[in-house]
């Protein structure tokens, strides 16, 4: 009985069974449709998703999901903030990074594509249910620390701005100074900060001190006083700083402008760790424009932030009186308006034997116009200033900087080239190059002018002589990073478009365009 029963089975199987023809026809049918609808490499991808393995640690984890679904929703809400246009050119790539012990370089060289099979074309009111789904990209980035293992409490920071800066949604700097000021996690990292708000009244005061606590910034908050002359409030904030109690277990007081960003603060700290804080020191740099430099002295550029030590620090707060006399500010007027910058540096010289020390990476960064070639060019910045827009230029360093949260602080702006002639700015852009990279990558692309006068030269003795731009050349197209959002699984998202309209992308006497589309590019980054 039990043969019979297994050669019934059999039979039942048998391709020449009716019954059976038609279940194979109908899972053939439901594979072919499957096939249709995904990429041949969709399936393997999320079964490989599925899948355990043990990491660095020892510590089995599971491996990040590599989702090549298309979110209608987010491509909508793209669509509105970024003005694209229904059909656009979408891709996305997984790069996975492995920490090594190595050096930073000026580029990291892939020997793979970055987009092997191009563009999908998407029209984002029916868009395909996927897009096209690689293996993740592996590149190799140096060992470096991220926001939560950052001790600053060797800082303290002092500012001066106001209730209505901060309250603007374009121009509060409130996110920046959580960046740099906490450990990523509403916590803060020790640095402290002595706000100064002009004009503010009791209840503002106590509103801002609330909402930045709430944040997780260590901070002192009072009013300053609108009649007194601005150079005059910038010098006194160095003695206020030097009389906060919180001073007493720190090395370094610091002075910056409130759009002034810091965008790896442990890199900071190991720069300031190689000068000596017992000793009267006065760091900073000075602007990258010579024409600033002849028109109000060798000085520290505000912007790019001022650290003094400790001791320097005392004797300027003895010598403020003295320092800020209208006699002293009428000297520190170049024609713009008295400086807080040469005020300061008026009294360190005139009653201290200190004199400025260079920290080069410090940037003030007085350029207008297009900044690419600066962000482009592979630096890893320990400052980065007039990044707002309004006569300076305009850019998005916070959103750029979320990449250390999961790659650590040397990942933002390292530059990758792959096979494809692509150049991956991490943080800033995703540039192609249709005619081949076979121009010098450590030189500068002068994207950018210098105000208020150009002369050519102006930046090179700070930036290196630039290279020519390839702006409207047909040379180059970049997608510019606008969106970065840290994901459930630690993986950040970086969006990155380009706008078909945009002049800089297009090439000949007619300005014909490099594109017909709005593009969207979507990098995620995720561990080994």
């Amino acid at each position: 009985m039990v043969f019979l029963v297994a050669k019934s089975s059999r039979n039942r199987f048998s391709p020449r069974n009716p019954f059976t023809g038609a279940v194979y026809l109908t899972i053939f049918c439901i594979m072919f449709v499957l096939y249709m609808i995904y990429p041949s490499n969709l399936i393997t991808q999320r079964v490989e998703s599925l899948h355990l393995h043990v990491n660095h640690a020892g510590n089995i984890s599971q491996r990040p999901s590599l989702d090549c679904f298309l979110d209608q929703n987010r491509l909508q809400s793209l669509q509105q903030l970024y003005k694209l246009g229904d059909n656009i050119e979408y891709a996305r790539r997984y790069v996975r990074f492995h920490r090594q012990n190595i050096p930073r370089t000026v580029v990291t060289i892939i020997n793979n594509e970055l987009f092997p099979k191009g563009f999908d074309e998407v029209d984002i009111r029916n868009p395909p249910p996927a897009t096209i789904c690689l293996q993740p990209l592996d590149v190799l980035v140096p060992q470096s620390r991220g926001p939560h293992s950052v001790d600053a409490s060797d800082l303290l920071f002092g500012i001066s701005t106001t209730y209505k800066r901060l309250m603007d949604p374009k121009a509060s700097p409130v996110k920046q100074w959580a960046h740099w000021l906490t450990d990523g996690q509403e916590k803060s990292n020790g640095a402290g900060l002595i706000l100064r708000l002009v004009d503010a009244s009791t209840e503002e005061i106590e509103e801002v001190k609330d909402n930045m606590k709430s944040i997780g910034i260590d901070i002192k908050v009072s009013a300053a006083d609108s009649s007194v002359e601005m150079a005059k409030r910038y010098l006194a904030l160095l003695p206020a700083l030097y009389n906060e109690t919180s001073r007493r277990h720190r090395r370094y007081l610091a002075m910056c402008d409130d759009d002034t960003f810091f965008p790896s603060m442990g890199s900071l700290l190991e720069r300031l760790s190689e000068f000596d804080h017992t000793s009267d020191l006065y760091l900073g740099t000075l602007s990258e424009d010579v024409n600033n430099i002849q028109r109000h002295g060798s000085q520290a550029f505000g912007g790019a932030g001022v650290f003094f030590s400790v001791p320097l620090a005392a004797k300027v707060a003895d010598a403020y009186e003295n320092c800020s006399t209208a006699e002293k500010i009428k000297q520190a007027n170049t024609g713009w308006g008295p400086q807080g910058d040469i005020l300061l540096r008026q009294c360190i010289y005139e009653h201290t034997e200190a004199t400025l020390t260079l920290i080069r990476d410090l940037h003030q960064l007085d350029i207008m116009g297009d900044p690419a070639g600066f962000y482009e060019a592979g630096l890893a910045p320990l400052s980065l200033h007039h990044f707002k827009g309004g006569m300076w230029h305009e850019a998005h360093p916070l959103e750029g900087a979320q990449i250390i949260h999961t790659c650590g602080e040397a990942c933002f702006l390292q530059r990758f080239q792959t096979s494809d002639n692509f150049i991956v700015s991490n943080g800033f852009s995703v540039a192609y190059y249709p005619k081949g990279i076979d121009f010098n990558l450590h030189q500068v692309e002068r994207t950018f002018t210098a105000a208020p006068q150009d002369y050519g030269w102006n930046l090179d003795f700070m930036m290196g002589p630039q290279r020519m731009s390839l702006v409207r050349t047909g040379r180059k197209v970049a997608w510019e990073l606008k969106e970065s959002e840290i994901l459930d699984d630690r993986a950040v998202r970086q969006t990155y478009i380009r706008m078909a309209d945009d002049q800089r992308w297009t090439y000949g006497a007619e300005g014909n365009k490099m594109f017909e589309k709005d593009g969207v590019l979507e990098l995620i980054w995720i561990s080994s």
